[in-house]
């Protein structure tokens, strides 16, 4: 679990500097920008390693500590709550409709994951992960805001990205369904438990 949690302490860390006023400013001032990204970038990665480290060092080592047992139906509405997850992870990157209504996908993508997790998983370990995911995706929304952050510019129509976003977000929500959580994460989706 320790691992975990130093993978979530580095992680977060990188990624509250936007939130801390002048934050990643007074980084910049001293490396620059393009070190500030490097910098960012490699502990991000280095954050994100040991997460996943962290996650299956625990699941191996056993003795994971259950808060609460979820209901079987919470499974189904984590199902349903995953449904906008990857097509809002994509629209960040595509502009279009999607994009300029919600304004940042991205943390709303990551804030919707976090929260249809928590309801279908009661260990402290999930709680400690998602519940870090989700902590950061509202400070980092509301941080947004405060700092007057630029929207997208408005697009009054369906765009070209928008079908690509919801086309190929349902595809890896699809496959992610099929095989892939259990071949990145190690727990089937489909099938006995």
């Amino acid at each position: 679990m320790l691992i975990l949690l130093i993978g979530l302490v580095i992680f977060f860390a990188v990624h509250s500097l936007s939130i801390i006023p002048g934050g990643r400013a007074a980084i910049a001032g001293r490396i620059g920008d393009p070190g500030t990204k490097a910098v960012v970038g490699i502990l991000s990665l280095i954050g994100l390693v040991l997460i996943v480290w962290g996650v299956g060092a625990a699941r191996a080592a056993g003795g994971i500590t259950v808060l609460w047992t979820p209901p079987a139906w919470t499974r189904h509405i984590t199902f349903l709550l995953m449904l906008p997850v990857f097509p809002l992870l994509i629209a960040a990157y595509v502009p279009g409709r999607i994009r300029s209504t919600v304004k940042h996908p991205m943390i709303t993508a990551v804030k919707v994951w976090a929260f249809a997790h928590l309801l279908s998983n009661g260990t402290l370990m999930d709680v400690l992960l998602f519940g870090a995911f989700l902590v950061w995706g509202v400070a980092d929304r509301i941080s947004l805001k405060r700092r007057g952050a630029p929207n997208p510019a408005p697009v009054a129509v369906f765009t070209t990205g928008d079908w690509v976003a919801v086309i190929a977000g349902l595809v890896l929500y699809g496959l992610m369904l099929w095989r892939g959580h259990l071949l990145l994460i190690g727990v089937p989706l489909i099938g006995p438990m």
